[in-house]
């Protein structure tokens, strides 16, 4: 298997000539919680509103968490992995989405997804969920799939920068690794290794 570069620098690498590119390449790991969490509430506060039913809520608040785990997993693995060959702007592109993190996983700027990536691709997952749920319905999954977002960018960043007493972060972590440092191409769950057994792209853990 061909060894991939990779830095255990903390360091940033410059991406952009531009400075304002570059600038909003980079976000420090909270910025995902001051604009999500209030899109959280309201949507809670939209459900109770419309009076959506604590039940029914709950339901699709637990659905939306669980639907997340297999978007992550899609995402991470199909799209953030997709390497072209031959194309020089694709692996440019490839590059600036993930390759990057790859190559430099210590980078603590680099390790949530930045505003101008994070609310497009939300925008988007709203208004496809809202076109397939039932009317309204969206206000107790939405939610639900948000938080399974929040909590993947979080604990992606807790997994490269802080060191874990219980034993299951201990286990999230160790699966991560390998991703990074044995082999890329397996362990695309970040937050849950399940789709990774599901879809048989686990690693033999001893």
């Amino acid at each position: 298997m061909k060894k991939n570069y990779i830095s255990n620098s903390q360091d940033s690498v410059r991406m952009f000539k531009s400075d304002l590119l570059e600038a909003l390449s980079k976000v420090h790991f909270t910025v995902p919680l001051f604009i999500f969490v209030p899109v959280i509430g309201f949507c809670i506060y939209k459900s109770f509103e419309l009076s959506l039913g604590i039940v029914t809520f709950f339901e699709f608040f637990a659905l939306g968490l669980f639907v997340w785990t297999l978007v992550e997993y899609i995402m991470h693995r199909f799209v953030f992995h997709y390497v072209p060959e031959g194309k020089a702007w694709a692996m440019r592109l490839h590059f600036i989405f993930h390759g990057v993190h790859h190559d430099y996983p210590s980078d603590a700027k680099r390790l949530v997804l930045p505003p101008s990536v994070s609310i497009p691709l939300a925008t988007g997952f709203y208004f496809l969920f809202n076109a397939i749920l039932p009317a309204n319905y969206i206000f107790g999954f939405f939610p639900g799939f948000i938080l399974g977002y929040l909590f993947y960018d979080i604990s992606h960043y807790a997994i490269h920068h802080f060191n874990f007493k219980g034993s299951i972060w201990k286990k999230i972590k160790q699966h991560h690794m390998l991703h990074h440092y044995q082999d890329p191409g397996k362990g695309y769950g970040v937050s849950s290794p399940l789709w990774d057994k599901v879809f048989r792209s686990d690693f033999i853990k001893k």
